[in-house]
């Protein structure tokens, strides 16, 4: 393995990367940084998870003037998810450089982001329609800009967004470095490359296969709107020593730690608004069993290296296979058993599909937990604990006590009077979660996207509600020919 030390960082940032924890470059960092250093434009043939925003990153913030309050890199990305957890990363990398990121994107109000770019950060995180929008506005001038990245260029292929990006890098200076990366590489992108960026040096990285053979996967058919009741049964049957719950939105996440923090469980969430400093107490917390459950999204778990989980429930369904192994890799470690359970709205069954194609495993249907099912659950839990006092505690100064318990009762209802006590009552606290669309099946290339427009996801500009979206922030724009394609 290559070490960043090798790989002719300079002091600030190789301070940066100490900090967050990093030695080890992961191969697209090994291969990118140094190519990126030199200047050439690169073409990054890569999976989400292999590292790839530390691998544009890194140079990017090397050319940067961190004198200079002008915007002198861009990055564009698909959705707003992405670009806010790009623009946090870039500005962990970038603190000693004294070099800041800032993500705009789409459904936040346009004067907030203008009186924010006002401020002079020196890289900007955008989606490509509201960085058009900023672009048609004058409000980011792309004069100084030195290097642009499209990250995630097939998906925002899939999410028709072919011809923005064409009209971002035709709005910036010709004598820049481009970075472009993707997990795969159609014609389109291909024709970006060939026609927009000057000798590009291709790099290409396979992703690892990840094992789950220690990992009982399972999926539990469920409507959504029955999809707490349910997490709530599985996680009063099974108790879990220490449990993931995986979110798709930061709402969601709220809303699922919320309703168990009201039944009784020691839970706390985390996602991308957090700060930093709360990110690191919720995961302490973790890790030292002093919550039982952490709801997360996918950016907020990122890079997880927590033991002991038994269980990771997929609250929703990811997109992506590689977000499916990705999460259910957080149990199962160190030669333990883990299992992970996936709750599958019916409309979902064919995306279960792909995922268990591409993984090349085989989840088992489990029956949805009724709240019998889980009271049950909670007295085998009693049970238990009992059998282990029993079998482990000396209990001769409780023998007198017992037994002048037992001249009035019979011996049945003092256990069950026992277990009755010890056993966790169910909290009947009404609990509402706001419902997400389901996920659906594109038309596929291995698991990621084809030529259509990111259909059934439910985040950035993809769907029939992110087209409307987007045609809303173009309306005043006045160029016809963009609405027409919405």
């Amino acid at each position: 393995m290559t070490t960043f030390k090798e790989l002719g960082i300079t002091a600030p940032i190789m301070d940066a990367i100490k900090k967050m924890g990093f030695e080890e470059a992961t191969p697209i960092q090994a291969e990118t940084i140094p190519l990126g250093l030199e200047g050439h434009d690169i073409i990054g043939q890569a999976q989400t998870g292999t590292g790839k925003t530390a691998a544009f990153g890194v140079p990017m913030i090397e050319r940067i003037d961190p004198k200079l309050r002008k915007i002198q890199g861009l990055v564009v990305a698909p959705t707003r998810e992405l670009a806010i957890q790009v623009a946090e990363e870039i500005n962990r990398i970038g603190k000693f450089a004294r070099v800041r990121a800032f993500a705009v994107f789409g459904g936040q109000p346009m004067d907030r982001q203008i009186r924010a770019l006002k401020d002079g950060p020196q890289i900007v995180v955008a989606t490509p329609g509201r960085l058009l929008d900023h672009i048609g506005r004058r409000t980011i001038r792309t004069d100084h800009v030195k290097i642009a990245v499209l990250d995630e260029a097939d998906e925002m292929l899939n999410m028709g967004f072919i011809d923005d990006i064409r009209e971002i890098l035709k709005a910036i200076p010709k004598e820049r470095q481009t970075l472009l990366f993707s997990a795969t590489m159609p014609k389109e992108i291909r024709n970006i490359a060939e026609t927009m960026m000057k000798n590009p040096k291709e790099i290409k990285v396979k992703t690892k296969a990840v094992t789950v053979d220690n990992i009982d996967q399972y999926f539990i058919e469920i409507p959504e709107k029955y999809k707490f009741e349910t997490l709530n049964n599985h996680l009063d049957i099974h108790s879990p020593d220490l449990a993931i719950v995986f979110a798709r939105t930061k709402k969601r996440v709220d809303e699922v730690t919320e309703g168990l923090q009201a039944r009784g469980y020691r839970a706390e969430g985390i996602h991308g608004d957090l700060t930093q400093g709360k990110r690191m107490s919720v995961l302490n917390k973790f890790k030292n069993n002093r919550i039982d459950v952490l709801v997360a999204t996918d950016v907020a778990a990122r890079g997880l290296d927590i033991s002991g989980v038994t269980h990771v429930y997929n609250f929703d369904i990811p997109q992506d296979p590689e977000s499916y192994v990705h999460r259910i890799g957080r149990t199962g470690r160190a030669g333990r058993t883990g299992e992970a359970v996936s709750f599958i709205t019916p409309r979902e069954i064919a995306h279960l599909q792909v995922i268990e194609k591409v993984t090349n495993s085989k989840m088992k249907r489990l029956m949805p937990p009724t709240v019998k099912d889980a009271q049950r659950g909670q007295q085998q839990v009693t049970i238990e604990k009992l059998e282990k006092a029993i079998k482990n505690k000396d209990l001769s100064s409780y023998h007198e006590a017992a037994n002048s318990i037992l001249e009035d009762h019979d011996s049945i209802t003092v256990i069950a009077a026992a277990l009755q006590l010890l056993t966790k009552e169910r909290r009947d606290t009404p609990v509402r979660i706001s419902s997400v669309a389901p996920v659906s099946v594109k038309n596929n290339r291995g698991g990621r996207g084809g030529k259509g427009r990111g259909k059934g996801r439910s985040y950035g500009k993809s769907g029939k509600r992110g087209r409307d979206n987007r045609w809303k922030e173009n309306r005043n724009k006045g160029n016809r020919n963009r609405k027409k394609r919405y």
